[in-house]
């Protein structure tokens, strides 16, 4: 183990921290919860921080680092649509754009070949207020009761946001796959 592998392993320890949130969640002892999604946070600003300033980025990190946050996010909204305290159209949609998202990269990888899947913009804002919305979740449930038109203008946000960022993957990444895939076959020259 060098430093380089320092931000590879808090982006695992990130990912380890997954099971005593969704256990907490469901024991309803949101107070800690909260003190581990503050954990989370803080681990993924120091692991991007390192990463970045040491020039210790690696391919490896470049999948750690966002599925920890995504199994983070994903088990949040599926523990609290299982507690009834999300609304279960939210956690299909989320669930869905996600699925939608791994099968379009997955196929793209097998039909095409290696990508670089980079966040759009759309879908950095719908991460933003996906964490927002759980954070105000347990903060509400936790610390100090949040409005509920808060909560739930947070949540349409979310689901707008969602289905834009669903749409505009599957727009951009399609786009590219047909380009990509006639490039591959001949169909189109090359640039």
């Amino acid at each position: 183990m060098t430093r380089r592998d320092i931000p590879n392993i808090i982006s695992i320890l990130r990912i380890m921290l997954t099971v005593p949130v969704v256990v907490l969640l469901l024991k309803e002892q949101f107070g800690v919860a909260l003190l581990l999604f503050a954990i989370a946070g803080a681990s993924d600003g120091l692991d991007g921080f390192l990463a970045k300033h040491y020039g210790w980025e690696s391919r490896l990190g470049s999948i750690l680092d966002p599925v920890a946050d995504k199994l983070l996010l994903v088990s949040s909204f599926l523990t609290l649509g299982w507690l009834g305290i999300i609304p279960f159209y939210l956690v299909v949609v989320v669930l869905a754009r996600d699925l939608a998202i791994f099968a379009g990269a997955l196929a793209f990888h097998w039909l095409i070949g290696t990508y670089e899947m980079v966040p759009t913009i759309v879908s950095k804002i719908n991460t933003f207020f996906q964490i927002v919305l759980v954070v105000a979740i347990v903060f509400s449930l936790s610390l100090f009761a949040l409005p509920g038109w808060l909560i739930h203008s947070l949540i349409y946000i979310v689901l707008i946001t969602t289905i834009l960022s669903g749409i505009d993957y599957v727009w951009t990444w399609g786009n590219t796959a047909i380009k990509e895939y006639r490039k591959k076959t001949g169909l189109e020259p090359h640039d």
